[in-house]
């Protein structure tokens, strides 16, 4: 996670090394379950919590309170490389924008910090180091924002968050439903549209020339 300094620690460092040794221990050993229940009673800072070490699946930060994502499976998995390989198909030539799958964005003011299946970046947008190399860290909401559904994870609560996105500066977020196979679009002041079939997916606004029929790009789950 990101080590620069947000904010001060409100905690005795004795606590964060137990949650810093917790996470180790989860990491070296995929058996050993992280307790987000133990994590956010702590109330950790913004700060805090992007000094803990990474783990799979990611967890993810609002407010104090911290949750950890769904393990992929295959579909989701199809999905969101299928989607980063068509947007950075548009994106990368020019120079205009960026996919990243699981890229973790953290807002201070907010107290979020969440981890999107796919993230879009305008290439201005991008940190960069005095080399030119891409920076690790990203302090600020993405251009487009995809969430892929899992199995047996609800709608409702991913529909708001796509919701949020948009509400505080993306410009688009797609919820997208391997099993249905439809993709729900959410833009700035308007009313969420559910595509599927020959409907197409517009992102020409940051992408431009991505204008894809959503079958097209629910081909990519027939193997054969």
């Amino acid at each position: 996670m990101a080590t620069a300094s947000l904010t001060e620690s409100r905690h005795a460092p004795s606590e964060i090394k137990r949650a810093i040794a917790a996470l180790e221990a989860a990491r070296e050993d995929f058996d050993a379950p992280v307790d987000v229940v133990w994590l956010s009673q702590l109330n950790l800072t913004l700060d805090e919590f992007l000094r803990l070490p990474d783990v799979k699946p990611a967890l993810e930060y609002q407010g104090g309170r911290i949750t950890q994502k769904v393990s992929p499976k295959l579909r989701h998995g199809r999905m969101q490389l299928t989607l980063c390989v068509l947007f950075n198909h548009y994106g990368e030539p020019g120079k205009i924008a960026l996919a990243f799958p699981e890229l973790r964005f953290s807002l201070p003011p907010s107290r979020i910090s969440y981890v999107p299946d796919v993230a879009v970046i305008r290439w201005e947008r991008i940190p960069l180091a005095p080399d030119g190399e891409a920076l690790d860290d990203f302090f600020a909401m993405p251009d487009i924002l995809v969430e892929v559904l899992s199995p047996g994870q609800r709608v409702n609560p991913t529909a708001r968050r796509c919701a949020w996105y948009v509400s505080r500066g993306a410009q688009a977020a797609l919820l997208v439903d391997p099993r249905r196979h439809t993709i729900t679009v959410f833009r700035p002041g308007q009313e969420a549209q559910a595509l599927s079939g020959a409907d197409r997916l517009d992102l020409t606004g940051v992408l431009p020339g991505c204008n894809v029929p959503v079958d097209d790009i629910f081909a990519a789950l027939r193997l054969r």
